[in-house]
C-alpha cells in the first residue's frame, strides 16, 4: 500500500491524463437498468414497493416510512449532551456562514422608463438524501438542512436509509430536526430518490433534490432528473477526494493526516500529493504507513490509497497548474505563504489554508459546506449554498416614454430576425400601422 510516485516534468500529456484519472465510478449499464426497474416501481407500486424495497437492500421490516414524533424522542435519549451540543455548534457556524449568501435583489433603470429586476423566491419543496451506507452522516443533514431552511424553502423533507432494526440513525435525526427539516422518511438508495422526484402516498413529492449517495443514488438523480416529470438536483457526484499542495516545510504528519481523513470515505476515494520536496513525499509515505495501522476504517483507507498518487512538481507555480488540471473536491494547501496563492486558484470545491485548517474542520462545523462538486466537476460546478435552494426571476417595467424610446430598437432587431409579431406588439401599442 504506497502512493505511486510521479514526477510530473518527465511525463508528457497522455502520462499525465493518466496520472490524474480518477477510478471508475461503478455505474455500469446494469446498473443504470436496475435504477431503472427501481424508479419504474416505485411509481407504479408507490408505498408498497418502498416498503419491499426497503426489505431486500437494507434488510429491514418497516410498519411506516415516516419517522414518528416518538422515534425523534428516542433518537433525542439515545444522545449524549456532548453530541447534542456538537450539533449545535456546527448547525451555528453553518448558519452563519450561509446566511450572508442571501442574494439581493436587484433594480436597474436601463435607459429612462425602462426598469429591470431580479428577484429570488425559495424553491416550494425539497428532498434532501442523507446517506448511511458504511457510515451514518449526520453532518450531511447539517449541511443540507441549513441553507434549506434559510432560503425559506416551504417544504423540505429528508430521506435516509433504516438500520436494521427499523430506526433512523439518531444523529441524523437530531441534526435533521435542529437544523429545521419538517419530516424524515426512513429510505434510502434509488428508492428514496424515486419517492421524492414522483411522490408517493406517504412521501410528497418535491421539485428538487439534493444530497451525496452511492453508484445507484447518483444513477437514480441523473435519470429523474432528465424527466420533466421528475426533479431537478443539485450536482453531479462522484467518490469523496482530496489533494494536498506541500513545499518542504509542511509537516509529513499533518499531510499524511489529511490525505487518510479523505481516503477512509470509501474504497473509491482518491487522495493526490502535490509536492516541491521528493524527500517530504517519501516521510508522508511512512507516515501514512504509522497512522493507518490505528484505523478503524484502515482496510477502507488501504483500498483508496491503492487509488491514488504523489506528483512531484518543480515548483508551487507548478503545482497550482497540476491542481487546476484536477479540479479536486477539496484542496488543502500546506505551504509558505498558502493565503496568496488563492488568486490562482481556479478549479477546487474548497479550499484549506495552511498548517491548521484539517479537511475535517468543512467536514463538520467551521461553517462553509461540505456538498461539493466531485469527478472534476469542480471546473463548472460550485459548492451547495443558499443560492441553490433559491430560483430567481426577471421583472421588467416599462412606461409609454420608455417604450417609445426602445421601439427602434425593438423594430429593428424584430426585422432582423424577421418576427413581424414582435414588432406588431410595439407598433400596436404606440398607434403607428403594422
Amino acid at each position: 500500500m504506497t502512493l505511486s510516485t510521479h514526477v510530473w516534468s518527465e511525463l508528457d500529456a497522455a502520462a499525465r491524463r493518466s496520472v490524474l484519472r480518477r477510478p471508475a465510478i461503478s455505474t455500469g449499464e446494469d446498473t443504470e437498468v436496475a435504477v431503472a426497474d427501481i424508479i419504474s416501481a416505485v411509481r407504479t407500486d408507490g408505498d408498497r414497493a418502498l416498503l419491499e424495497l426497503t426489505r431486500r437492500f437494507d434488510r429491514a421490516s418497516l410498519q411506516s416510512l415516516r419517522v414518528t414524533d416518538q422515534e425523534f424522542d428516542s433518537a433525542r435519549a439515545e444522545l449524549d449532551e456532548r453530541a447534542l451540543a456538537a450539533i449545535d455548534v456546527a448547525i451555528s457556524n453553518v448558519r452563519r456562514f450561509h446566511q450572508q449568501q442571501i442574494p439581493a435583489d436587484i433594480s436597474v433603470e436601463t435607459m429612462p422608463g425602462v426598469r429591470c429586476e431580479r428577484v429570488s423566491h425559495a424553491i416550494e419543496s425539497v428532498g434532501l438524501y442523507v446517506p448511511a451506507g458504511t457510515a451514518p452522516l449526520p453532518s450531511a443533514a447539517i449541511m443540507l438542512a441549513v441553507p434549506a431552511d434559510i432560503a425559506g424553502c416551504p417544504q423540505k423533507i429528508m430521506c435516509t436509509p433504516p438500520r436494521l432494526d427499523g430506526s433512523a440513525d439518531a444523529a441524523v435525526l437530531m441534526a435533521a430536526m435542529r437544523a429545521g427539516v419538517d419530516q424524515v422518511y426512513k429510505i434510502g438508495g434509488a428508492q428514496a430518490i424515486a419517492a421524492m422526484a414522483y411522490g408517493t402516498d406517504t412521501v410528497p413529492k418535491v421539485d428538487k433534490i439534493f444530497g451525496p449517495g452511492n453508484a445507484w443514488v447518483t444513477s437514480a438523480k441523473a435519470l429523474v432528473s432528465s424527466d420533466p416529470g421528475g426533479a431537478a438536483i443539485d450536482m453531479p457526484a462522484g467518490p469523496s477526494e482530496v489533494l494536498v499542495i506541500a513545499d518542504a516545510g509542511a509537516s509529513a504528519e499533518y499531510v499524511a493526516a489529511d490525505l487518510l481523513s479523505q481516503a477512509e470515505h470509501g474504497v473509491d476515494s482518491q487522495v493526490m500529493l502535490v509536492t516541491t520536496s521528493i524527500d517530504l513525499a517519501s516521510s508522508v509515505q511512512a507516515e501514512i504507513g504509522a497512522q493507518i495501522t490505528g484505523l478503524s476504517r484502515g482496510g477502507i483507507a488501504r483500498a483508496a490509497i491503492n487509488n491514488s498518487r504523489a506528483i512531484i512538481v518543480d515548483d508551487i507555480a507548478m503545482a497550482i497548474d497540476v491542481s487546476n488540471l484536477y479540479a479536486p473536491e477539496h484542496l488543502i494547501l500546506q505551504v509558505s505563504g498558502a493565503r496568496g496563492l488563492l488568486r490562482s486558484i481556479r478549479n477546487t470545491g474548497s479550499v484549506f489554508v495552511g498548517p491548521w485548517s484539517p479537511e475535517s474542520a468543512g467536514d463538520y462545523c467551521s461553517g462553509t459546506n461540505h456538498v461539493l462538486p466531485t469527478y472534476g466537476y469542480a471546473r463548472t460546478y460550485s459548492g451547495l449554498g443558499v443560492d441553490q435552494f433559491l430560483r430567481q426571476m426577471t421583472v421588467q417595467e416599462l412606461s409609454k416614454d420608455g417604450l417609445i424610446g426602445l421601439s427602434d430598437t425593438i423594430l429593428t432587431l424584430a426585422g432582423l430576425e424577421g418576427l413581424d409579431a414582435h414588432a406588431a406588439a410595439v407598433t400596436r401599442r404606440l398607434g403607428a400601422s403594422s
